[in-house]
């Protein structure tokens, strides 16, 4: 069992960077892979990017690749999405997600999830 929580959220302009951390509970964080996705209002719940549990993997969606980053700190259980470059279209409530197997981009992988942290961006 993991427990999550997102931080980092807010409003931006474009251009903007902005730094969102997931906090995980529990002594076996390194054994799940982490991801995150966002959903906007009236859309679908969608990948943003994910880190296997070593973090020597990663896997963007085209729309953030150049412009997101994931990392991770197994010694402090947490993920970190550094989001630049940031646009309109990034608003969206993002979510930290976790699961036990090999990084995934599919939701329904993921076996635990956060609250979830706005992000705003104004043009």
């Amino acid at each position: 069992q993991v427990q999550l929580v997102e931080s980092g959220g807010g409003l931006v302009q474009a251009g903007d960077s902005l730094k969102l951390t997931c906090a995980a509970s529990g002594r076996t964080f390194s054994r799940y892979s982490m991801g995150w996705f966002r959903q906007a209002p009236g859309k679908e719940r969608e990948f943003v990017v994910g880190i296997s549990r070593s973090g020597g993997v990663t896997s963007y969606a085209d729309s953030v690749k150049g412009r997101f980053t994931i990392s991770r700190d197994n010694a402090e259980n947490t993920v970190y999405l550094q989001m630049n470059s940031l646009k309109a279209e990034d608003t969206a409530v993002y979510y930290c997600a976790a699961r036990s197997g090999a990084v995934s981009s599919i939701s329904v992988d993921y076996n635990y999830w956060g609250q979830g942290t706005q992000v705003t961006v104004s043009s």
